[in-house]
């Protein structure tokens, strides 16, 4: 069985958020998925429904290490959900000021 790998809370950087949300497809895959506290596959989490599946892996694993997703398995599908309450004992407000200058 796959055992994901999720970083501490103590161990979620400022450096690692921001690199991951640098990228366009990562901040909108977060920005759609923010606020929303049921677990969402990677494909109903994406944007781009035609991207391919190893590129979208790719960002999950990516948002995964830098703590801003916890992701579990659930039969074949990988479930993802924010990890608001973390990131915002860590940087308070922190996500929401981003994603509001993104529109």
């Amino acid at each position: 069985m796959v055992q994901f790998v999720h970083p501490s809370r103590d161990d979620i950087t400022l450096t690692g958020i921001l690199a991951a949300l640098a990228d366009p497809m990562r901040l909108r895959i977060v920005k759609g998925m923010i606020g929303k506290t049921a677990c969402m596959s990677c494909t109903e989490a994406t944007p781009c429904p035609d991207m391919a599946k190893s590129t979208l892996s790719n960002h999950f694993r990516i948002l995964r290490e830098a703590g801003l997703v916890h992701t579990s398995k659930k039969g074949v599908e990988n479930r993802n959900v924010i990890r608001e309450e973390d990131i915002d004992a860590r940087f308070p407000g922190l996500l929401k000021t981003i994603l509001k200058f993104c529109d």
